[in-house]
């Protein structure tokens, strides 16, 4: 079986519901995933936006998400599953897409990475270059979404 990741709400390539965006709720969206490879002891979850003007944007991390969970609930606290990362707002958790007016389309990937250990020994509010480090040689297989937003 393929490693698949599946947000219900944004089928591949759309426009991403306004309920996830600072322009609504700002929550996360339900997000399912299955056929992960052997061995898979964690996931780590990255959010990004590479179209943001000052260069990819981070909207999410998470890690250390147990090996035998298979899904995050819409709207999941910060750590209720796994450790919260601080993204480009400056937060733990999720962060909606929020592109500058008048920008453009953006392209959000939500890319989740099947790790070999069950902890990457990274602390709450820990950067996106501390968690690329952290995975190098753990990871056994990404599975990756994307939606689009953009703000009038």
């Amino acid at each position: 079986m393929k490693f698949e990741l599946n947000i219900a709400a944004i089928p591949e390539g759309s426009e991403i519901p306004v309920l996830y965006t600072c322009d609504g709720a700002n929550i996360s969206p339900s997000i399912e995933w299955r056929g992960e490879p052997q061995g898979t002891l964690s996931y780590a979850l990255i959010v990004d936006d590479p179209d943001a003007p000052a260069g990819t944007w981070n909207h999410w991390l998470l890690y250390d998400i147990p090996g035998h969970v298979h899904a995050l609930a819409q709207g999941i606290k910060t750590n209720a599953l796994g450790v919260s990362g601080r993204n480009d707002f400056g937060k733990l958790g999720y962060g909606g897409p929020c592109p500058p007016r008048g920008h453009g389309v953006h392209r959000y990937f939500f890319r989740l990475s099947a790790l070999n250990v069950a902890s990457l020994g990274l602390r709450e509010g820990d950067s996106r270059k501390a968690l690329d480090t952290a995975m190098r040689g753990h990871v056994l297989a990404v599975t990756t979404a994307f939606g689009v937003y953009k703000r009038s």
